[in-house]
């Protein structure tokens, strides 16, 4: 076993909690001291350009980085909120380096954390474990959308993100619900008791 000269803290986050297609994804990372990386934050706050490099330098330069995810059917199971805790859960134990301590974005701990655990929020903003954290899960789901777009164009996923835009509302009106909505949130809901007849347009 490795002995490193610093301590050994990862920070997780999580992308796409809003959206009403498509999977929750969360990233782990730990960074390293001796190779620090400019310009981490918020993966919101910055331009989807600089979000793609900077994941690819967190990728190179980090001591250790995971991603995980819950898909659209595990979102329905459980609700956002456990899927996106869960995904956090899964990134954090698939570290290849097992951390002495984890900084969670938001204001909730993940279940069954084999080490002690903080919860910060707005913490992708403020510690630069979580805001790498946060990038690679951005780019990861956006990475992933862009593939659903290819499979669904009829939805424009890569313009929306699957976010319930005006556009995107309209199209499921269009073409109705397709197998990564996830089928408990309202807009989507609603679409499919239509569908049923249950309700009218």
């Amino acid at each position: 076993m490795t002995a490193y000269a610093f301590p050994l803290i990862c920070g997780a986050d999580e992308a796409g909690r809003g959206p009403i297609a498509g999977p929750v994804v969360a990233a782990a990372v730990i960074l390293h001291p001796d190779h620090p990386i400019e310009g981490i934050t918020d993966s919101k706050k910055i331009s989807e350009k600089k979000r793609n490099a900077l994941s690819e330098q967190i990728k190179q330069h980090a001591l250790a980085w995971a991603i995980a995810q819950c898909d659209a059917d595990e979102i329905d199971d459980i609700n956002i909120l456990q899927a996106s805790l869960l995904a956090m859960k899964r990134a954090i134990e698939s570290l290849s380096v097992l951390p002495e301590k984890a900084l969670i974005d938001g204001n909730r701990i993940p279940m069954g954390l084999t080490m002690p655990a903080v919860a910060i929020i707005g913490g992708d903003a403020h510690e630069q474990c979580i805001g790498a954290a946060s990038i690679l899960a951005k780019v990861e789901r956006d990475r992933q959308m862009l593939e659903w777009h290819e499979k669904y164009p009829q939805y424009n996923f890569k313009q929306h993100k699957a976010y319930p835009t005006k556009q995107h509302l309209e199209l499921i009106q269009q073409h109705g619900v397709c197998p990564v909505h996830r089928k408990s949130f309202g807009p989507v809901k609603k679409q499919l008791a239509r569908d049923m007849g249950e309700i009218k347009s």
